[in-house]
């Protein structure tokens, strides 16, 4: 038998093989997730939910299955972590509020039904900021996760996927799920270190998902590397349907030097010290290795965030959602959020209408005006998240929002699907993320042209080292 793999760094392919092998368990990795948890959960507060009896308990059947001589999928033993907005039967679900939503919200969508389909171990229900209506990770009723790579300060987990990032760098999940709108699947996976995808909306289902901006949202995966995003895209992904050896099988053999790749100037304005030296740094080191690396430009990229601080189309779809279907709910919104959904008090379903067709037109224009490129790369957060105390009220927390959303909030509104590669560190010791942007239903040539990258530049661990907190 061979040895087993250390869980701390190998890649999921590794892990996989290792259980099929026996030489890895699934219980053995649960309880080395629990354990885990044990010494940093209280620390990192990555979860709103965790149930140890429920991950043995899922370990175990993998483990017997496999036993058993059936292999049911990619994921069968694999912790992976749910977003507290998607529904998990046999969990509660709250979506960030301060009581229990009702029942039929606790109930296995497609995204989880495929995962529990193949055995994988629920590690828990991960926090969220209320309804996911925001950046930055805040939540008022339950407390934010702790950012990982500050030993110091509590700076922002960024969102509205908190703990989706926190529990891949606590060690409790080898996989988290979460839901991206405006960059909610990004953005967390960014500041922890992590790599991150927004899939193409529609590609994913979001049946059994409690809604933002249904015409926006999608599910997406975060892992810790862009080969475990990968395997895990291949593994949920309805198109490809489970098939991972097929899949990094066609993309064993890609280069950097097979894509072209767009540099937009755009997404570097305005950074802190740090962010955009990293990307210009990795990127030089792509060009070095065969990247065909030029300058690329996108439409309406400044008409998508003077819309999106009007409110974009999360003012209206939200809003009707709150006022309608969970109207209960309403008083006990956030502050961060509930100063966003005042400003729906005057807004009509014609506005609603006219800006739909807004972003129709100009998500047709960036996909026909995306040039010869076949990904256009800047950075995915233009800021250091900041610390959580420089953040606690709704006025303040609204204008870091704003600004942290910024370059991920055109992909979700021009209809792109995008993956965050992480590529160093800010001058504040922060975490940057790279992120890979390619047209709508493009979704397999963003994750050749992330993983393409990582062989040059390397896992986060290579790039980052540990965080100051030893995660």
């Amino acid at each position: 038998m061979t040895s087993a793999p250390d869980l701390a760094t190998a890649s999921l392919v590794d892990i996989a093989s290792a259980l099929r092998s026996g030489s890895l368990t699934a219980i053995g990795i649960a309880e080395w997730a629990i354990d885990n948890h044990d010494q940093r959960g209280e620390a990192l507060h990555a979860y709103k939910t965790w149930s140890p009896d429920k991950v043995r308990g899922e370990a175990v059947a993998a483990d017997a299955t496999f036993a058993a001589g059936i292999d049911l999928g990619p994921l069968q033993g694999i912790p992976v972590s749910i977003k507290d907005l998607v529904g998990v039967a046999g969990y509660p679900i709250f979506a960030g509020c301060p009581r229990e939503l009702p029942e039929s919200w606790a109930v296995d969508g497609p995204i989880v039904g495929t995962i529990r389909q193949q055995l994988g171990v629920i590690s828990g229900k991960t926090h969220t900021v209320q309804f996911a209506f925001g950046g930055m990770g805040a939540n008022h009723h339950w407390g934010p996760p702790r950012n990982p790579w500050d030993a110091k300060d509590h700076r922002s987990p960024a969102g509205s996927s908190s703990g989706a990032g926190v529990s891949l760098c606590e060690g409790s999940a080898l996989l988290a799920i979460g839901t991206d709108t405006a960059g909610s699947v990004r953005m967390p996976a960014t500041v922890t270190g992590n790599a991150g995808m927004r899939p193409t909306p529609g590609r994913w289902s979001i049946e059994g998902i409690v809604p933002l901006v249904p015409s926006l949202d999608t599910p997406g995966p975060l892992a810790r590397s862009a080969v475990d995003l990968a395997f895990a895209f291949a593994a949920i992904d309805p198109v490809l349907g489970g098939d991972v050896p097929g899949f990094l099988g066609v993309l064993a053999d890609v280069d950097i030097s097979d894509f072209r790749i767009g540099v937009c100037n755009w997404y570097f304005e305005n950074c802190d010290p740090g962010v955009a030296e990293r990307v210009h740094e990795a990127l030089a080191e792509l060009e070095k290795a065969g990247a065909r690396v030029s300058s690329a430009t996108l439409p309406h990229l400044d008409d998508v965030i003077a819309l999106n601080d009007l409110g974009g189309l999360h003012i209206g779809e939200f809003a009707s959602f709150i006022n309608n279907e969970m109207r209960d709910y309403k008083d006990d919104l956030d502050p961060a959020v509930a100063i966003r959904v005042a400003a729906a008090e005057n807004y009509t379903a014609a506005e609603h209408l006219r800006r739909v067709r807004v972003v129709d037109r100009m998500a047709a224009a960036a996909n026909a005006d995306f040039g010869p490129f076949d990904a256009i790369v800047g950075p995915t957060i233009p800021m250091t998240p900041p610390k959580m105390s420089d953040i606690d009220t709704p006025e303040t927390h609204l204008a870091a929002n704003t600004r942290f959303v910024q370059n991920t909030v055109t992909v979700s509104m021009l209809h792109q699907c995008a993956v965050t590669l992480p590529v160093g560190l800010d001058a504040a010791g922060m975490p940057v993320g790279m992120q890979i942007v390619c047209r709508g239903d493009a979704d397999e040539t963003a994750l050749g042209v992330a993983l393409a990258c990582e062989r040059v530049l390397g896992r986060s661990r290579d790039r980052l080292g540990s965080s100051p907190m030893g995660v």
